[in-house]
């Protein structure tokens, strides 16, 4: 297994980690199934969003001797209401649904509070009005939770929330057709048919600006619906009218700034034994940039998908790695460049100063980046 950094947290979790979604499967003994099946693996993290009194009751369970062996996401906001799920930003049942989860799980502290589920900028507002933002500082401050997350599926809230510097660790929907488009206050719209139609060029712009901000600020993210609820693995079903295997899906998320892990959620101890294959899949099982080239409804023409098609450099550059700092100096405007990309870029082994021009990596592109022109522009913007 693989261990990534999450953000500045301190914690190295692992970039195969578990969803919640599957655990209530045969009456919620698919749970403990898959905690072995994790501990036998090396996955160190899952998410908890659910609050589903017997989930939580059988993860408890499941943790048992072996907590320390794993890294807990769980949610603040998300509470048991009338016999269902349901957010809340009532302060006093958060409060109330904190608490019962922390004796269901039994356990001492959650490793990252998650304040749930906010795609509204006037539900950002409403987190931070009606106290519940204090009140994770409020358990963070008192060893109850270690870090404070915010889970979102809109580019426009999870940046306000990121540069406010109230969150340390963002969860949000990652995967190439969610990254076509804008932002929208109605999660449905991701996966809307209507929003599919035609054909869709270049990753949404304030999407990828939240990655690059979230790898310059050092927020690591956590990725829900990579798999977008599994229509990506079928032609049929997918909004690219494509087919992608769960290595290329996996392989597209964990290659965009600042993602530490994806969350897989599988229903049954198969699935997630077809995710754990990612760590010993070939590159080319993993690759996905043959695949989105040739996509009937979609293409990223002139954007660099950090996929390595470019290489081999002739002067060993190692070129996509040099394009995304290039891209991370971007997000934060030329002259306000954080000194750990720049020394990040200086320690690597080759730079774009080295660049003989010679278009080979161009040639080799699927998408037509000019690539020519960002290692000039890279040796402006570093030095070197």
């Amino acid at each position: 297994m693989n261990y990534r950094e999450l953000g500045l947290t301190g914690l190295k979790v692992s970039e195969i980690s578990m969803g919640c979604e599957g655990m209530t499967e045969e009456n919620y003994g698919m749970c403990g199934k898959f905690f072995d099946i994790a501990e036998e693996n090396g996955i160190n993290y899952f998410d908890l969003y659910s609050s589903d009194p017997q989930l939580r009751s059988a993860v408890g369970k499941a943790l048992k001797g072996r907590r320390e062996k794993f890294i807990i996401q769980s949610h603040i906001c998300s509470v048991w209401k009338d016999g269902q799920y349901t957010r809340t930003r009532n302060l006093a049942e958060v409060k109330a649904g904190f608490d019962e989860m922390m004796k269901l799980l039994d356990v001492s502290f959650i490793d990252v509070g998650m304040i749930h589920y906010c795609d509204a900028l006037s539900d950002w507002d409403e987190i931070i009005k009606n106290g519940i933002l204090d009140y994770a500082r409020e358990l963070k401050a008192d060893g109850k939770i270690k870090h404070i997350g915010l889970s979102s599926h809109n580019p426009q809230v999870a940046l306000k929330a990121v540069e406010s510097k109230a969150v340390e660790v963002l969860m949000f929907s990652v995967n190439p057709c969610y990254d076509l488009q804008p932002a929208s206050e109605d999660v449905e719209d991701l996966w809307a048919d209507e929003k599919y139609e035609g054909h869709l060029t270049n990753m949404d712009p304030e999407r990828e600006k939240l990655y690059e901000t979230c790898q310059r600020m050092g927020i690591g993210i956590t990725v829900m619906k990579c798999f977008g609820g599994g229509d990506l693995l079928s032609a049929e079903m997918s909004p690219a009218g494509a087919t992608l295997t769960v290595n290329q899906c996996i392989a597209y998320a964990l290659s965009r700034p600042a993602v530490a892990c994806v969350l897989c959620g599988t229903h049954s101890v198969e699935q997630l034994k077809e995710c754990l294959k990612y760590e010993t899949a070939s590159d080319s099982e993993r690759d996905y940039a043959s695949a989105f080239s040739s996509f009937p409804k979609i293409s990223w023409e002139g954007h660099c998908m950090y996929c390595s098609h470019c290489q081999p450099c002739p002067v060993k550059i190692d070129i996509a790695t040099v394009t995304k700092f290039l891209n991370l100096s971007k997000a934060g405007g030329n002259d306000n460049i954080p000194e750990t990309v720049r020394e990040h870029y200086r320690v690597l082994e080759h730079h774009a100063g080295e660049c003989i021009q010679c278009g080979a990596c161009e040639k080799r592109c699927p998408f037509g980046v000019n690539i020519r022109d960002n290692m000039k522009e890279a040796k402006k913007v570093f030095g070197i």
